[in-house]
């Protein structure tokens, strides 16, 4: 039997006239592992900081069970700005002795890439002061899983980590013996690692069964049999559950339970978006032509980021872009801007970027644009206009889209300066959507948005007929939102991942190993070895070079369009089925042009592959 580690009894917490927490029971117990959601504001972090008795409940009482070791990570960390990341982290063990443990080897590579940190100016002998939030985080992340705590508690952990960082943290945590509570919006890492979710909401605390995947059937069926939740709330549970059981496979390692229950339950919800429709809306409203993208070169400052980098972003386009830490992803989406805001007078370095004569577009940057704190939130928006078209026919009024992203009428007349970071984030995406673009440009959409706030966002990019481009670590809300995946790997190229974030992942994989490969090689070659590994490991570096290695990339861009363009061809063809499936010739007809369309595709992606080892 388990033992009992915590206990929350009866506890109430208030906040001027407002219950944040009202009578609430919990417990944890050894193996646990919790996922902790719920709205910005209604108390998931409180509730985690009472449980690691680092704030006082206002009623009940928490209780430990005797000599259990707690780790916790708040989102502001308590490490000396004096000290070197040794002395936090490593903490006074020797080169020999940290270097023979696989353990800290593993945690070390895992949350900063390289046993040299890079990226840190003076790797392990950095100082910590004059480093930024993120990279203080990790520091902070990696202090904490080096020890051997009974009980670990996590605010927020995938804050500030890339999607490798975020992958290789579940996985850590899935190996672990520690029992886990966690406060995240990754709904991808919680469904990995999590095998019950506590549900925050209007002071109460809802317990579930299973990760997220679970968790979203559950709420869905507990709305629809009680019908105590609003009826488009219930829509939305159910077409985020469809999209879980239709979507890419293997969402979770843990065995799905009552498919059939869910799969009734969302027998009548459509996919989540019609493609070859939205095609059809994007293409009158932005032409062929959206940017187009000729042997660019981007720079940050002296650095070299991208090289003759040739791509389109076509009308209906939804493209999520990947890429490790200064890659250049918002690099690039700033020299499309540039070149849009100075109607092509402001280029790259060298190449040239055309932009669409009708593309209207919008950034959403990850700095957070300031308003007058004095600002009501519905002025701010009224301000851009006071009704926006969504397209098919959806029109909203500023209050009514409002009400969709968390701001009811009452908080709809609160001052900016008053709003919290998630709120003023919401607020600012808000006034982009009620300018009514064709073009999106989302970096990092989901920081400090709540997972409810994360849906209904999905829900209106579903049915927004334009050309989109996100950048994100959340995995989820890249493969919910886009259709194709690029990655910038680190190699000034821009590549097209048929496989998505998955093959993003597998590649990365083997960099890293030929990395470390080609460091063996060398040192071996620097000792005085000579042989068959060195002298294979500099063939295969010099396999395509010079004009064979252009003319490759030529070829894999031409794949890319290819691709892209067969996909089109196969959402048409799966309307045209169900606008015939009562023609039983007609639908004969298209089932064979969709396994040509198919079977072509895959013949491209298979020498797609072939030639991205080469390149």
């Amino acid at each position: 039997m388990a033992v009992n580690l915590a206990t929350i009894e009866s506890v109430t917490k208030v906040y001027g006239t407002r219950a944040l927490l009202d009578g609430v029971s919990l417990g944890v117990s050894e193996g646990d592992r919790i996922g902790v959601v719920g709205r910005n504001g209604d108390g998931k972090t409180t509730l985690i900081r009472m449980l690691a008795k680092l704030e006082e409940p206002d009623g009940g009482r928490i209780t430990h069970v005797g000599g259990v070791e707690m780790a916790v990570l708040t989102q502001h960390d308590s490490l000396d700005p004096d000290a070197t990341i040794r002395h936090e982290v490593i903490a006074g063990r020797a080169d020999h002795e940290w270097l023979g443990d696989s353990r800290i080897r593993d945690i070390i590579e895992g949350l900063f890439g390289g046993l040299d940190l890079p990226g840190f100016p003076d790797g392990l002998d950095t100082v910590i002061g004059p480093l930024s939030g993120g990279e203080r985080r990790r520091i902070a992340l990696a202090k904490l899983l080096l020890g051997s705590p009974d009980l670990i508690v996590l605010d927020e952990p995938t804050n500030h980590l890339d999607v490798e960082g975020i992958a290789w943290l579940a996985q850590h945590l899935q190996n672990r013996r520690s029992a886990l509570v966690c406060v995240t919006h990754d709904r991808w890492f919680l469904d990995q690692v999590c095998t019950r979710m506590w549900d925050v909401q209007h002071g109460s605390v809802h317990e579930y069964e299973g990760g997220y995947s679970d968790y979203v059937f559950a709420r869905a069926e507990r709305s629809r049999i009680e019908a105590t939740e609003e009826q488009k709330r219930q829509n939305l549970a159910r077409k985020e559950l469809a999209w879980l059981r239709r979507g890419a496979p293997a969402r979770t390692s843990k065995p799905r339970y009552r498919i059939e229950a869910a799969n009734a339950l969302i027998a009548d919800v459509p996919e989540p978006r019609d493609k070859s429709e939205l095609m059809k809306f994007a293409n009158a409203r932005l032409g062929r032509t959206v940017f187009e993208v000729e042997n660019i070169t981007v720079k940050a400052g002296p650095k070299l980021l991208l090289e003759d980098v040739t791509w389109q972003l076509g009308p209906g386009d939804r493209i999520g872009l990947l890429g490790v830490n200064g890659a250049g992803k918002t690099s690039l989406l700033r020299a499309l801007r540039d070149a849009y805001t100075s109607e092509g007078d402001i280029q790259p370095d060298s190449g040239v970027v055309k932009v669409g004569k009708t593309v209207r577009l919008a950034y959403l940057s990850q700095e957070v644009a300031e308003l007058e704190p004095t600002t009501r939130v519905l002025q701010a928006v009224e301000q851009v206009r006071s009704r926006v078209d969504l397209g098919k026919g959806r029109e909203m009024s500023a209050g009514q889209l409002c009400e969709q992203f968390g701001f009811g009428k009452d908080k709809q007349w609160t001052p900016v300066g008053d709003l919290s970071g998630g709120e003023r984030r919401r607020l600012q995406l808000l006034r982009l959507l009620m300018d009514e673009p064709n073009v999106l440009f989302l970096d990092e959409p989901t920081n400090d948005l709540d997972i409810e706030t994360l849906n209904q966002l999905e829900d209106l990019l579903d049915g927004w007929p334009g050309s989109m481009i996100v950048i994100s670590h959340d995995r989820f809300f890249i493969e919910r939102t886009t259709d194709v995946t690029y990655a910038l790997l680190g190699d000034r190229r821009m590549r097209m991942l048929p496989n998505g974030v998955d093959e993003y992942l597998q590649r990365r994989a083997a960099m890293a190993a030929a990395a470390a490969s080609a460091a063996s090689a060398a040192a071996a070659v620097a000792s005085g070895a000579t042989g068959a590994a060195a002298g294979g490991a500099e063939d295969s570096a010099s396999a395509l070079s010079g004009g064979d290695l252009r003319a490759a990339k030529k070829e894999l861009q031409k794949l890319e369009r290819q691709i892209a363009k067969l996909d089109q061809k196969e959402s048409k063809l799966h309307s045209q089925l169900a606008e015939h499936a009562a023609d039983f010739s007609k639908v004969a007809e298209l089932d064979s042009q969709l396994r040509a369309v198919r079977e072509e595709k895959e013949e491209l992606e298979m020498t797609w592959l072939e030639l991205a080892e080469q390149v």
